[in-house]
């Protein structure tokens, strides 16, 4: 048999879901060396209990499991693994990556720079067109737009990256085979044909509130940086914002208006420190964004030197939602700010303030318009 079913085949197992998948793997080299193993050599695998080891014995011999390997192709789904040759790089970076990718389309290219937008299903019309916008303005700088094609603010979002003929991506909570929402299945047929939509979970598994929470991990671990557009106090898009802050993703939110319960998400994560966004060129803040842009513009052959996966060097790692970089990026707009309000608001030493900003304005990103006074650029 390839590899390829017993991937499959490892993945489908019932009641064997990640956690049990790396409890076996931290013994086994492959999901063949797994299929091939006898009952006493799980024995010894802890987290592997006797119904476990029942459940992968019976598989070997399920016709099911082969049918639906099988039935793929006519299906037009494709799937991806750990070390087959696209399996997305990004995803290699977080603790729980999944050990199986179901996807329709394309998948997005890892040297080019992804961009997450999220937020509320009943969005505003305001907070629908700023989504649109950003989306739109990203596709015509090449940057991929990844969602989860949900209603309101992700739906807006990858309409109008495939408006202005861009990539986007739509993670699921489902199986790649089902359009949820039902009435997304315009953007849906898009995606696939000029896109892509992915899924850890096996074509056929319908929608359950309790995969989505999972599915938000890979939405921002496949992107550089993640946007929130409106999000009440308790919501999908905070969970998806503490994903990206555990990945080390760069968190940006759209402001809102005090006392509107689609801002007080928002508002909290601008309390906590995440980055203010207010134009799409703010996020050049986000370095590996900024190099790819500023590559664009002048070498192709640079593309090589990007960090694809926008997680900045060890210095510059994230304490809290915002890098060093971003905390000081952050307090500089278009009137000018001294040095010794950066340093007393962003608690860095003089030299780590001074450092950054020389940086910043090495990026174009800030100018310093009298002696120790700064001010943002428009790019």
């Amino acid at each position: 048999m390839k590899d390829d079913y017993y991937w499959f085949w490892i993945n489908n197992i019932i009641g064997i879901a990640n956690i049990k998948l790396r409890y076996l793997f931290k013994v086994f080299d492959t999901p063949e060396d797994i299929y091939k193993a006898s009952d006493k050599m799980f024995e010894g695998v802890m987290g592997i209990k006797p119904d476990d080891i029942y459940s992968i014995k019976e598989s070997r011999k399920s016709e099911y499991i082969y049918r639906e390997y099988s039935e793929l192709d006519k299906k037009n789904i494709k799937f991806t693994y750990p070390g087959k040759y696209n399996y997305p790089e990004r995803l290699m970076n977080i603790y729980d990556y999944p050990y199986i990718i179901y996807y329709k389309g394309s998948l997005p290219q890892s040297d080019v720079p992804s961009v997450a937008i999220v937020g509320a299903r009943n969005c505003t019309e305001y907070g629908r067109s700023v989504a649109g916008r950003f989306a739109e303005d990203f596709a015509d700088m090449g940057i991929q737009v990844i969602s989860g094609m949900a209603l309101g603010i992700d739906a807006a979002a990858q309409k109008g990256a495939v408006r202005k003929g861009g990539y986007s991506m739509a993670v699921l909570g489902c199986g790649v085979d089902i359009c949820y929402p039902r009435t997304n299945i315009e953007l849906y047929t898009q995606l696939e044909s000029n896109g892509g939509i992915i899924s850890e979970y096996s074509p056929g598994t319908p929608p359950k509130a309790g995969l989505f929470p999972m599915r938000n991990r890979i939405i921002s671990a496949m992107s550089d940086a993640l946007i929130v557009v409106e999000a009440k106090q308790k919501s999908g898009s905070l969970i998806t914002a503490d994903q990206a802050l555990d990945q080390n993703r760069d968190v940006y939110v759209v402001p809102g208006r005090i006392g509107d319960t689609l801002s007080e998400g928002c508002l909290k994560l601008l309390k906590e420190g995440a980055q203010l966004i207010t134009s799409s060129k703010d996020i050049y803040a986000t370095e590996s964004v900024n190099r790819y842009i500023n590559c664009s513009k002048k070498d192709d052959n640079c593309m090589n030197s990007l960090n694809n996966n926008g997680i900045f060097e060890e210095k510059f790692k994230k304490s809290g939602l915002a890098s060093p970089k971003n905390m000081v990026y952050s307090q500089i707009n278009l009137f000018p700010v001294s040095l010794e309000m950066i340093v007393n608001n962003s608690g860095l030493n003089l030299v780590e303030a001074e450092g950054i900003l020389l940086e910043l304005e090495l990026d174009g990103l800030i100018e310093e318009v009298s002696k120790n006074y700064y001010i943002r650029k428009h790019i």
